[in-house]
């Protein structure tokens, strides 16, 4: 199993509603894509203060690397991953990916 992790440090002004929509954009895809396991959504609630102002974040479990990579080339993932990075500081400077195999 896959687990793609995705931390966001979004520019102050964005609007809490258009994170929602990122959110709901992203929950979204568990039900089209095969392969997609899980998707987690939420605030970094970390008290070591390590976050480097990645204030929120998602994982989505994928069965496999070809059930990451059909998510990776979707074009609704590719729209929604788009949205971050317009509103994320620094653009994709302001985004952190890490992949794990688990």
């Amino acid at each position: 199993m896959i687990r793609h992790c995705v931390f966001v440090r979004y520019q102050p002004d964005t609007p809490p509603e258009v994170k929602r929509q990122i959110g709901a954009e992203i929950a979204a895809l568990k039900g089209r894509l095969p392969g997609l396991r899980a998707v987690h959504l939420g605030d970094n609630v970390s008290p070591e203060g390590l976050d480097e102002g990645h204030s929120e974040g998602f994982m989505v479990d994928f069965d496999d690397e070809a059930a990451l990579h059909r998510y990776l080339e979707d074009p609704e993932h590719k729209k929604t991953g788009a949205k971050i990075v317009a509103n994320a500081e620094g653009g994709l400077k302001g985004i952190f990916v890490y992949d794990l195999s688990i």
